[in-house]
């Protein structure tokens, strides 16, 4: 029986202009949605307002059955800790450790242990002695990608991921996210503008004129 992961309901937001509307959306484990839109539209909002950043003007989020806006500040960072992973299009990693060191920082705070199959899914497990700033842009999101999973995470919220890579290596890195949730009942938000990668979720969504709608 499939377990929701995460519900929003009734989503509104705005900054000087109204953003988008009455967004709902639903995951399920072993489920991966993909939202497009064009740049501008609201969608890296939207994925901050889902996985606790940012609190929406109007309606409710729910992650793991907790309301996370009404949770305390405590509470939510545990959920962030154990529960969430966050990949960003910019890779926020220590430049001068190595991937290695990078990687065993998010394994420590999580109390998880590296996974070597996972680094040779990446094809980084030969860089790991390296300083991060001996790597190149696409070496580093795979070491971000890798230091996300290996904490094992329920929900993977994912912010133009393949945004920077070539084509073979944007395919690689979302075959590496779709076996991760299948085979550890987690489940996948991503924020694309490429609809190639969007067609290998599950569901895809288009936000645009400030709604959420689902694309045939």
């Amino acid at each position: 029986m499939s377990q929701i992961l995460l519900t929003a309901k009734n989503i509104a937001h705005k900054f000087d202009y109204e953003l988008f509307t009455n967004v709902n959306l639903e995951l399920k484990d072993k489920e991966s949605i993909a939202i497009v839109g064009r740049s501008g539209s609201g969608k890296s909002t939207l994925l901050h307002i889902f996985s606790t950043f940012i609190q929406p003007d109007k309606g409710d989020v729910s992650v793991l059955g907790k309301d996370i806006y009404s949770l305390s500040e405590e509470k939510t960072e545990k959920i962030r800790r154990y529960d969430l992973g966050i990949i960003f299009q910019a890779h926020y990693l220590f430049k001068g450790m190595t991937a290695l060191d990078n990687i065993e920082i998010a394994t420590l705070l999580s109390k998880e242990k590296i996974d070597n199959e996972l680094l040779e899914r990446l094809e980084i497990q030969e860089l790991m002695q390296q300083k991060i700033g001996e790597l190149s842009g696409g070496q580093q999101q795979r070491v971000s990608i890798a230091r996300v999973l290996s904490k094992k995470p329920k929900i993977i919220f994912a912010d133009e991921p393949t945004g920077n890579l070539d084509k073979e290596t944007a395919k690689l890195v979302m075959d590496v996210l779709l076996e991760y949730i299948d085979k550890n009942s987690a489940g996948l938000i991503l924020v694309t503008h490429d609809e190639e990668m969007a067609e290998l979720c599950n569901k895809s969504f288009r936000l645009e004129q400030k709604e959420l709608s689902e694309m045939a």
